[in-house]
């Protein structure tokens, strides 16, 4: 169905173009907005990257390979638009893509809360291959040919940023344990 669907937009209809990117355009927005850090910067990435893909598609060589074709343009689109605006990255809320669990919703919120705060000390480039190895659910080979580097590149941003999340949980939780020192 999928490379029906390809193969017509590939010939110029747009209507099968726009159900192949209604089909992905929520979960490739989540991750431009895990990477980029600001919802409006990911729309921009998410959208320069489907006009790259309509203009490129008839290029495409196996309409079978169209989904990691289009992540790898969203993700590439992201990096682009990071190095362009080299600011400092705004706080975004991670909406969850997944039902909510059951879990005690207090205890997720703040788990959630140290996490966003070590993810925003983190690269580009070191978000872009920790959101396609844990959030798009890539292995490390394939995260690191859709961002066009060697796996050990890949695998050594993937160490740094684990490491720096680590660190930056470890950081909240001495600071939240430590007493507070009454003021005279």
């Amino acid at each position: 169905m999928q490379r029906e669907l390809v193969e017509r937009a590939q010939r110029g209809d747009h209507d099968a173009f726009a159900t192949l990117a209604g089909a992905t355009i929520g979960r490739l927005d989540g991750a431009a907005r895990l990477i980029l850090r600001d919802p409006e910067r990911a729309k921009d990435a998410v959208q320069d990257a489907f006009v790259r893909a309509w203009r490129d598609l008839p290029t495409l060589r196996d309409p079978d390979r169209f989904d990691a074709w289009l992540r790898r343009l969203v993700i590439h689109a992201c990096l682009n638009e990071a190095r362009r605006l080299k600011r400092r990255p705004r706080e975004v809320e991670l909406s969850p893509i997944d039902h909510p669990s059951t879990i005690d919703s207090e205890h997720v919120v703040a788990d959630r809360d140290e996490i966003e705060r070590g993810f925003a000390r983190l690269e580009p480039e070191q978000r872009a291959v920790v959101v396609l190895h844990y959030y798009l659910g890539y292995p490390l080979p394939e995260a690191a040919a859709i961002l066009g580097v060697p796996t050990g590149t890949a695998k050594s941003r993937l160490h740094r940023a684990i490491q720096a999340l680590r660190g930056a949980v470890e950081a909240d939780s001495r600071l939240t344990a430590a007493p507070e020192v009454p003021r005279p």
